[in-house]
């Protein structure tokens, strides 16, 4: 995986944390690709970044807040100039607080609408303005279960999911006669992360079931789509574990 990083293509994942996002990473990372990985707080993006130098790949890390319009634009005007063409994006950033709509605060419900969806049309937007001119790119967004229906007490989180995976469809009618694939990931089941191994023991334990979404897994999954021939793409895409009910 030698070489100079201004040779290789780009992927930028937007919400590169522990699990998933970190995951997509080291999967185009292996994949040849220069990773860009982005956080608000880089300190947390060091031990990733770190993993996949140490495994022969590329990676430089960027703090970012994705709801800030001009930082959005900065952090992908400084990519395209000084390490390359952006070829795949990942919008990874979640927010899923559960809160009853009887103790729902304006603020909070409009952090998350900013977090998960408002986030992802800057990002989105800035990432179709570089790769048109192009002809050519894929962009990638996670969903969840709350993409397709509104739990009890997630009127906040199935909102922004909702309205990101309208996002998602408008942007694949419009960006793919264009060349640019588009496809959002419906992750329907828990994640195989910390949260859930210390919120949710029960949970947890199915893993030795598989039970529980592996990182890697879903990983690979970003990479068959972005891999895909443009006569077979795929849109919408869903993964849950074979226990979840659905």
């Amino acid at each position: 995986m030698a070489g100079d990083t201004a040779a290789r293509p780009v992927a930028l994942v937007v919400g590169a944390g522990d699990a998933t996002g970190g995951a997509i990473a080291r999967r185009f990372a292996s994949g040849g690709y220069t990773v860009c990985a982005v956080r608000r707080n880089l300190d947390k993006l060091q031990p990733l970044l770190e993993q996949i130098r140490a495994e022969g790949g590329q990676a430089h890390g960027f703090a970012c807040d994705a709801r800030d319009e001009d930082a959005v634009n900065a952090l992908f005007d400084d990519i395209e100039a000084r390490i390359g063409p952006v070829e795949v994006f990942v919008f990874n950033i979640g927010a899923n607080v559960a809160t009853s709509i009887l103790d729902e605060t304006a603020r909070k419900y409009f952090k998350i609408w900013e977090m998960a969806c408002f986030a992802g049309f800057l990002t989105a937007r800035k990432a179709a303005r570089c790769m048109a001119p192009r002809g050519k790119g894929t962009m990638l967004f996670t969903g969840a279960t709350a993409s397709l229906r509104g739990s009890a007490n997630f009127a906040a989180f199935a909102g922004a999911k909702h309205a990101l995976r309208a996002l998602a469809q408008s942007m694949a009618r419009e960006l793919g006669p264009r060349g640019i694939h588009v496809a959002h990931v419906v992750i329907d089941g828990a994640i195989d992360t910390e949260f859930i191994r210390s919120n949710f023991p029960e949970r947890y334990a199915l893993k030795e079931q598989e039970g529980i979404l592996n990182p890697d897994h879903i990983a690979d999954a970003y990479w068959m789509l972005h891999t895909q021939p443009r006569d077979a793409w795929t849109h919408e895409l869903d993964l849950r574990p074979w226990m979840e009910k659905f």
